[in-house]
């Protein structure tokens, strides 16, 4: 893990980056450049590198009219799970949702990604909420820190 940095997707490259693990991990709500572009806009959008290579990516949404608490997600392609990257997304992404927001912590995890749900519960997460897309049959999973 001494290799992993984790940065500010700002560039054309590294915006372009967190959209291939984006898109790899959630195949079910796939995103073009011009979408994270716009994402990169209103959250914080973050990827993590291992060396030279995009190993994962995070999400950090500020509280809006639906939602009163901060968003956190963190995804780690499925070579690179279970070596803590994940965990560093998610504590980096935790810290700084804890800024934007005095009514909690939420996450939201595809409903088919087994191992997101229990990094999730894990940590202290409980269910709100399951939703599907227009269009779509997996189920999104909100989930709230108490």
């Amino acid at each position: 893990m001494n290799d992993l940095r984790i940065e500010r997707a700002r560039s054309e490259a590294q915006l372009a980056d967190w959209r291939t693990v984006h898109n790899t991990i959630i195949p079910t709500a796939v995103l073009s450049l011009d979408e994270v572009r716009e994402r990169a806009g209103r959250n914080r959008l973050d990827v993590a590198y291992l060396g030279e290579v995009a190993v994962g990516c995070s999400t950090v949404r500020p509280p809006d009219e639906e939602t009163p608490a901060a968003t956190v997600i963190a995804r780690t392609l499925p070579g690179f799970r279970e070596r803590g990257f994940g965990t560093a997304l998610y504590e980096q992404g935790l810290a700084h949702a804890r800024t934007l927001s005095d009514e909690g912590v939420e996450t939201v995890v595809l409903a088919s990604n087994e191992e997101g749900l229990r990094f999730a519960l894990a940590r202290g997460f409980v269910e709100v909420e399951r939703y599907v897309l227009p269009g779509d049959t997996v189920p999104f999973v909100t989930l709230r820190l108490p």
